[in-house]
């Protein structure tokens, strides 16, 4: 059984589709691209696919992962490319690897999200990060399946920062672009966990609702300060490709040989 990890974007309107519409469309493009998938046993078998760590409803991604497992071998690029084809615009599949490592979800340990928040001066939206940065917690509240819950959202917090807008974009209306590093913990905290204890400590609230995006996410190097592209491991266990027969002869041959 060969195991493949694909990295997929929800971008645009298609941000707004639930995980649950998501699968619908990927397990109709692995139809339409007749993908030999494993199936689980049982009365009602399904394809072999996990999914991890997806992104909440309505935020956008960059960074979105699965597994499938096949019956048959296929290049990972070409399947890459049968399945984009297959999905709708803005559900992308934009990256594939043989797994070669275990542990693809233990990898996806922190996220990298970009907020953009119109309506909102950049100042303001400085100083209310460093208003959230400086607190010990942050105390915010969710309604969870078995209702309301606390939680921290500093604890989760990595790194946060307020940046200037595209230079590209309009000046005539104040917008606030917040880069926003945060590790994936229990209970997870979101975007809109921290966009709330920003209205908490320093009441910054955005007149129109934030447009969130996950740029990337994988291992926390502490080293580096950066999010790792978790499917790097595999490329790296993959195989050299072994060097042709007749270009090792040609490389090894001393000056004149063969020549009458």
């Amino acid at each position: 059984m060969q195991r493949i990890r694909l990295r997929y974007t929800k971008r645009g309107r298609l941000r707004f589709t639930s995980h649950r519409d998501f699968q619908r469309a990927f397990e109709r493009a692995l139809r339409r691209s007749e993908v030999p998938m494993a199936y689980s046993a049982g009365f009602t078998p399904h394809p072999k696919v996990s999914y991890a760590n997806a992104a909440p409803t309505g935020t956008g991604s960059e960074a979105e992962f699965l597994e499938i497992a096949l019956t048959e071998t296929r290049d990972p690029a070409v399947l890459r490319e049968l399945l984009d084809g297959s999905m709708p615009d803005g559900l992308d599949i934009v990256d594939a690897v043989e797994a070669r490592t275990s542990g693809l979800a233990d990898r996806l340990t922190a996220s990298v999200w970009e907020m953009r928040l119109d309506g909102v001066a950049v100042e303001d939206a400085r100083k209310a990060v460093e208003t959230f940065l400086a607190a010990d917690a942050v105390e915010v509240r969710r309604r969870a399946k078995n209702g309301m819950r606390s939680f921290d959202a500093r604890a989760a917090v990595i790194d946060l920062e307020a940046c200037d807008p595209q230079p590209d974009r309009s000046r005539d209306t104040p917008c606030a672009i917040l880069r926003l590093v945060v590790r994936h913990e229990t209970p997870a905290v979101r975007p809109d966990d921290v966009l709330s204890g920003l209205r908490a400590v320093a009441d910054l609230a955005p007149p129109v609702p934030a447009a969130v995006t996950r740029l990337a996410q994988g291992l926390f190097d502490e080293e580096s300060g950066t999010v790792t592209d978790p499917l790097a491991p595999d490329r790296e266990a993959a195989p050299a490709v072994p060097f042709p027969a007749d270009r090792a002869a040609v490389a090894t041959a001393p000056d004149g040989a063969g020549s009458a």
